[in-house]
């Protein structure tokens, strides 16, 4: 119970620097009218939009609690809402911390003409959405901890209405996991959908058509791009990342329960309370590492107060990792899969943690304008956007090998040494500290939206100068923060199979089947549902992208806007992009969670086992691709936008080029690359919640 009581102090404590930084932010100067004006603008449409959206999930999100509770377990529904509720409350303190930020950012660039300076005001943004995720992910689980302490991990209850039993304890658990879930995948989705059809239309129309320089407020969809930015990477990062956090520390206590049968009560409790604990820790040292961050004397270097919050926190994570192994696991008999015996989860966790730092710097490599597949394919663009786009798919392609071997080497590293409770406690240390990641990710919108104020409001070349600089890392950043994303989902979701498989098997180590038809059929359609579903998100922001540049073009060709003496119909852009991606966002949203039910009710558990299976190998390769391709795609652009390649610039064919190849990444990394990981996790947490269900009803 300690360790419990240690987990909600610290997530308090995360949460009063929370309050401390958005306060902070908000005491600062916005800077002139026209800035003000324009962040007031942003703020206005992003709230607008997460509130209709807020509302259709709340509908949703109802109507699952009570068929949950009816028919499931009796207060399953609550925790599923508690769930929803956390996320959305991560999502929207994210959010607002970050509106506030970014054209606070732009005005300390216009002040104090110090990178420095300035990189701590968008880092102090960012924290306000990395803490809170953790936080709220750590206060909600250990609240139903709390209430769960002491219970018998086999007993069987049922809903309401009485129809099937299930695992009460694992229910309780994997339900708070799915509320969470439900609300990343809406988030994703629609956010995904907003921001790059605002993206792509005003990128083609200002750039390609019109000649316009970016973020240039002539253009009517820039306005929808900065708000895009923040709903998206930001509520959207902030909602997906809570999401994996709870997967993970839910898939080591439920394999935990699971290995645990007929043990003794000591190792169960030990085992369900070392994941909370280094969590905890992880939590701490990510306030440490950030509020460090935040007055370390960095001038020059951006990345280097970046990587030291990163490094501080894993670090506490480790020794978190370290103290409670031994705490917990050091004087009592452990698992015979515990090779290394107390040591054995300080070994997995330490693997989860090293793979999630080198998956970020392989992201790195391969999306900074800082390395050579980046410079090679700004060097491509004057032969045309064909040869763009064709050496970008290269550089995505190649881009997966090296993440890839990563983490099927801690997979199975993390297995010989700790068994499957190993792999959940490496998926669960690679998410330990989070809170920094997520910071560091929201750095990236905040100083793109910074720099678009800069643009749009006309601002000096020397702020602008520092601005692009923050721009082009924060690219960077967001680019490592999708592929940190797509690493800890390939774990979450692969503990989250274990978790699921043992959940209907009586072995002590569960098995699935791979010589069984039923699971190969599982799998196939479980790889053909993922070309499906980024086929669907795909169709869906092109045609929103469309539409809106339609519109853009119409707006422009009226007397006086092109002139600047005209001003555009801003709201107009703004509303459609709202409409179309709500509009678009329920099917791909619930596609999730119908799969594993309707295929669990007609062909049982084992095929959906293939299905999670299935899905799971095509989609962490393919989100690998789409994201670090886009993330090539974009900082090429960034690149030579910057002058870095001789005799080509702003305007130039070879600009033109580039344009071409980030608005075909855009869709690849923001909009389907950040959904797949949620796609695969929330299909895995649906199969857990139902895995009993599967069991004692199925057709065939």
């Amino acid at each position: 119970m300690l360790s419990y009581v240690f987990a909600i102090v610290v997530a308090i404590v995360a949460l009063f620097v929370v309050c401390i930084n958005y306060n902070y932010i908000k005491k600062l100067p916005e800077g002139t009218t026209e800035m003000s004006e324009l962040a007031g603008t942003i703020r206005s449409g992003a709230n607008t939009f997460l509130k209709t959206e807020f509302k259709m999930i709340a509908i949703v999100v109802v109507i699952v609690a009570v068929i949950f509770s009816l028919f499931i377990q009796a207060f399953s529904g609550l925790t599923f809402l508690l769930g929803a509720c956390m996320s959305s409350a991560a999502c929207l303190i994210g959010m607002k911390g970050a509106t506030y930020a970014n054209v606070r950012t732009t005005n300390a660039a216009r002040e104090t003409k110090s990178i420095g300076e300035t990189v701590k005001v968008a880092l102090r943004g960012g924290s306000i959405s990395g803490l809170s995720v953790q936080a709220f992910c750590l206060l909600g689980l250990t609240i139903i901890l709390i209430v769960l302490n002491g219970m018998d991990v086999t007993m069987k209850s049922t809903g309401i209405i009485p129809l099937l039993e299930s695992n009460t304890f694992s229910i309780l658990l994997t339900t708070y996991s799915l509320g969470c879930s439900l609300v990343a995948m809406f988030n994703r989705v629609a956010g995904g959908n907003y921001t790059k059809a605002a993206d792509i239309s005003a990128d083609i129309v200002g750039k390609v058509d019109f000649d316009l320089p970016e973020d240039d407020a002539r253009n009517p969809s820039t306005l929808a791009d900065f708000i895009g930015d923040t709903v998206n990477d930001i509520a959207g990062n902030c909602s997906d990342l809570l999401e994996s956090t709870a997967a993970t520390i839910i898939s080591c206590i439920v394999i935990a329960a699971t290995l645990t049968r007929g043990a003794s009560a000591e190792l169960l409790s030990a085992a369900m309370h070392f994941p909370v604990i280094v969590a905890a820790c992880g939590l701490f040292g990510s306030i440490i590492g950030i509020v460090y961050a935040q007055f370390a004397k960095g001038k020059d270097n951006p990345s280097k107060q970046l990587d030291l919050a990163t490094y501080i926190a894993a670090a506490f994570a480790v020794l978190g990792c370290v103290g409670a192994s031994y705490y917990f696991f050091g004087n009592i008999e452990v698992f015979d899969s515990f090779k290394f015996g107390w040591g054995s989860p300080v070994l997995a966790g330490v693997l989860g943690i090293a793979s999630g730092i080198a998956v970020g710097k392989i992201t790195e490599y391969y999306t900074s304008t800082e390395y050579k597949p980046v410079k090679d394919l700004a060097k491509m663009s004057p032969e045309g956007s064909a040869f763009v786009v064709t050496l970008g798919d290269a550089v995505g392609s190649r881009s997966c090998l090296l993440p890839v071997l990563v983490i099927a080497f801690s997979l199975v590293a993390s297995g010989m040494t700790c068994g499957a409770y190993g792999i959940a406690v490496a998926s669960m240390g690679m998410l330990s500290f989070v809170g920094t990641t997520v910071t560091i990710d929201a750095f990236g919108p905040i100083a793109d939206n910074a720099g678009g104020i800069a643009e749009s409001c006309h601002l000096s070349e020397d702020v602008r100068k520092i601005t692009d600089k923050l721009d082009a890392v924060g690219n960077t950043t967001a680019a490592i923060g999708k592929g940190f994303a797509i690493g800890s989902a390939a774990f979450a979701t692969v503990s989250l199979i274990f978790a699921y498989v043992g959940n209907y098997s009586e072995a002590s180590e569960p098995i699935l089947n791979f010589a069984s038809y039923v699971v190969i059929a599982g799998a196939l359609v479980g790889g053909a549902l993922i070309e499906f579903f980024t086929a669907l998100l795909t169709k869906n922001t092109i045609d929103s992208a469309k539409k809106m540049a339609d519109e853009s073009i119409r707006q422009l060709k009226v007397p006086g806007v092109i002139a600047g003496t005209v001003k555009p119909e801003y709201d107009k852009c703004i509303r459609m992009a709202s409409e179309e991606a709500l509009r678009k966002m329920l099917v791909p949203s619930l596609l999730a969670m119908l799969v594993p039910v309707v295929g669990g009710v007609v062909f049982g558990v084992e095929f959906v086992g293939g299905i999670l299976v299935g899905a799971t190998l095509v989609a962490i390769t393919r989100a690998i691709f789409m994201g670090n391709s886009g993330g090539a795609f974009d900082n090429a652009k960034k690149y030579v936008e910057s002058g870095a390649l001789e005799g080509y610039g702003k305007g130039s064919d070879a600009h033109k080029a580039t344009v071409v190849g980030d608005t075909v990444g855009d869709t690849r990394k923001d909009v389907v690359g950040v959904a797949l990981d949620i796609f695969i996790k929330m299909m895995s947490t649906v199969a857990n919640t139902l895995a009993s269900v599967f069991v004692n009803f199925h057709i065939f």
